[in-house]
């Protein structure tokens, strides 16, 4: 198993699978009536988190937990960020505290990577700028598969923000590596430039990609990353991307409808949809404890 998890463009299918595999052994942990086991006792988990985050910390943290390592959450607003401190000073520090592994989520593109170069501890990136979200894309393969029996075959549809999202390139990626289909859909502005290069299919009409689709994936409107007038409006979005029972029926029957949180209701989902079939969104939370379970317990070196 890989010493850090940066990324998944250049994860092999195996190497995918056998997180996934292990995984399903730690959803049946957490199914049980006490949700922990001696694994990774004595081992120390620092969360480094520069941005706000709710699902991915905090999944994190019980996953560590529920394998009995010791955790340490720390914010840029609580640490000696706040007073200067650079990151590669900060993680410096970290290890010489004896840090086994160190979960950052950053701003910047690239973070991750720079941090993995100044520790002898574990890193996975939780989210670094508009670069990659490798373990939520794991969770949204888990999902999949555990919802459809399989990977390869599927054809999957992204929709909205791909030009700022991180989630979608390490879902293309992934996807890609266990043979699915992926299609991405969404305003030409909001759109990746080297999708085309990499020979993905792009859509700005949202009925054309949802025909067929198994899996149907929305993305947030990631406002705050925008420096430029990428939409004429958000009524104007919503009007021509917003998915609606009414145009899911385009999807197979048996179609998955996902998106990685937080929901802007009636923006990039109809209000109804959000907690009901074919929504398995409560369900991706669920299996994100379990995938970052498993990968604590793969690059720690759990018995």
């Amino acid at each position: 198993m890989f010493k850090h998890l940066l990324g998944l463009r250049d994860v092999g299918r195996e190497e995918i699978l056998t997180v996934l595999d292990t995984a399903r052994g730690m959803k049946e942990v957490l199914g049980r009536r006490i949700k922990k086991v001696p694994t990774l006792r004595g081992r120390i988990v620092v969360l480094l988190f520069f941005e706000p985050s709710t699902r991915t910390r905090v999944s994190f943290e019980l996953a560590a937990k529920a394998l009995s390592a010791d955790t340490v959450s720390i914010t840029a607003a609580a640490s000696s960020v706040a007073k200067g401190e650079s990151l590669r000073d900060t993680v410096r520090t970290l290890t010489a505290m004896g840090a086994d592994m160190l979960v950052i989520r950053h701003p910047a593109s690239g973070a991750a990577e720079a941090a993995a170069r100044a520790t002898t501890a574990a890193v996975i990136n939780a989210g670094d700028g508009t670069h990659e979200h490798p373990t939520q894309a794991l969770l949204d393969l888990f999902t999949m598969r555990e919802a459809k029996g399989r990977l390869e075959g599927l054809t999957v549809t992204i929709v909205g923000d791909i030009r700022h999202s991180r989630v979608a390139r390490s879902n293309v990626w992934a996807l890609r590596a266990v043979g699915a289909e992926v299609r991405l859909a969404g305003p030409a502005t909001l759109l990746p430039p080297e999708a085309a290069a990499l020979g993905i299919p792009c859509y700005t009409t949202l009925e054309q990609a949802l025909e067929g689709a198994d899996v149907v994936m929305a993305l947030r409107l990631q406002l705050e990353r925008m420096r430029a007038n990428y939409l004429p409006s958000l009524r104007e979005y919503t009007r021509l991307y917003c998915i609606t029972r009414e145009r899911l029926r385009l999807a197979k029957p048996d179609v998955l409808l996902m998106h990685p949180g937080p929901v802007n209701r009636g923006v990039e989902l109809a209000p109804d949809l959000v907690e009901n079939a074919p929504s398995v969104i409560e369900e991706q939370v669920t299996n994100g404890v379990a995938v970052r379970m498993a990968l604590l317990y793969l690059m720690l070196g759990g018995e």
